[in-house]
């Protein structure tokens, strides 16, 4: 009875051993990107400075210097056959755009007081209405408000301008002097929050009012964003691998407070823009060439591409800087350099481990671990070999 019972607490321990060693085999690794240079637009530079994605994903809108505007198939980007050379007629240089919320037009923001509205129903590019109000001032930034009833300029100067096709440009009041560097609203609630190199970070109510957040003055800002519309939550990104969320106050968004300014201490290099991910995050650009997914929801960021994997694939193409960013599905998308090259990027395949190869090495581990433990275990189930044990370890001694 005592030798039967014996027997099968050590054929337990045993299978318990053997499952151990099985769920020891490693768990397929998280897959990385990978990047293929798809296309580039022209053998000169292009000095890109900004990109937009059209309401229904189909389209990407990019421009920049000397008037270069152009429109690419969000979905093949390296194909050339579906793009519009746009003509601006203008020289100066475009610096930032943004699609209405219906997705038919696009307003753009540039040098010497350049507020053009590209429409997609005859692909022209023409001046909007009111223009002689900012006539000679650099703008530098613009975004609709989801109403699409309102859309603000920031400039160089400082100032914000709230824009109607019907009333033209109105400047907001109680605005600073340092330069906007970035404009992003709500998703859903007509309040934006506003970027500016040293006066700190602002608020734009439903009334166009704008409010200083107290203690953000001290960092440098570069961009902005409202990434997940469940949120009532924008974050801001500063110079020093810095980022700031700022929980909006729905009902007096003057009343808007901000969170502890976070910083990422273990990534080189810096932040130099934003653009929206697929998946209500936001896309962080970084120089040198890397970007950085931030997502609001879960308050968590990890970086998407990493420098000195970009560096290895293409010293040429991560040498430049990050225009523009926008994915089609989850961590797969394009690139948009400055210089004109088109990049896509998509999670690498994950490595496949033959079959074959892990259960002879699963066996190996059987082989090599169990005959020890099934003598143990009869060793220490028999007074019998304990006895002859203790017997010889006496004589061995004597």
């Amino acid at each position: 009875m005592g030798g039967g019972l014996a027997m099968r607490r050590s054929m337990l321990v045993l299978g318990v051993l053997m499952l151990m060693l099985l769920q020891s085999v490693p768990a397929e690794s998280e897959s990385l990107i990978q990047l293929k240079l798809e296309d580039t637009l022209e053998d000169n530079d292009l000095g890109l400075h900004a990109g937009a994605l059209s309401p229904d994903g189909l389209w990407v809108l990019i421009a920049g210097e000397d008037g270069y505007a152009r429109l690419l198939s969000a979905d093949d980007a390296g194909d050339r056959s579906g793009d519009v050379e746009l003509n601006s007629g203008r020289n100066q240089a475009f610096q930032d755009l943004a699609w209405h919320p219906r997705g038919n037009t696009a307003l753009m923001a540039g040098d010497f007081g350049m507020a053009m509205r590209y429409d997609s129903e005859d692909y022209s590019i023409g001046p909007v209405n009111g223009t002689g109000a900012i006539f000679g001032l650099d703008l530098t930034s613009v975004e609709w408000r989801p109403a699409g009833d309102y859309a603000y300029f920031g400039a160089v100067d400082g100032s914000i301008w709230q824009f109607s096709e019907g009333t033209g440009f109105i400047q907001l009041e109680g605005t600073r002097t340092s330069e906007i560097t970035d404009i992003a609203c709500h998703r859903q609630e007509n309040i934006c929050i506003v970027a500016t190199l040293s006066n700190g970070l602002a608020v734009i109510s439903q009334t166009h009012e704008v409010t200083y957040l107290s203690g953000t003055s001290p960092q440098t800002w570069i961009g902005v964003d409202c990434a997940d519309p469940t949120l009532n939550e924008c974050v801001g990104f500063a110079s020093g691998l810095k980022t700031q969320a700022i929980r909006l106050d729905i009902v007096d968004p003057s009343q808007s407070t901000t969170e502890n300014l976070m910083q990422f201490g273990t990534l080189s290099g810096d932040f130099t823009t934003v653009s929206r991910g697929y998946d209500g995050s936001t896309l962080i650009h970084m120089a040198p060439f890397a970007t950085v997914r931030q997502q609001p929801l879960i308050s968590e960021a990890y970086v998407q591409i990493v420098a000195e994997d970009a560096a290895a694939w293409d010293p040429a193409v991560s040498s430049r800087s990050i225009a523009f960013v926008w994915e089609n599905d989850q961590r797969e998308g394009f690139i948009i350099t400055s210089f004109g090259n088109i990049v896509s990027f998509m999670p690498e395949p994950p490595v496949e481990v033959d079959n074959s190869i892990m259960t002879v090495a699963v066996l190996a581990a059987v082989v090599v671990a169990v005959p020890g433990t099934i003598l143990g275990l009869i060793y220490m189930n028999s007074k019998t070999l304990q006895g002859w044990y203790m017997a010889w370890r006496k004589r061995s001694r004597s």
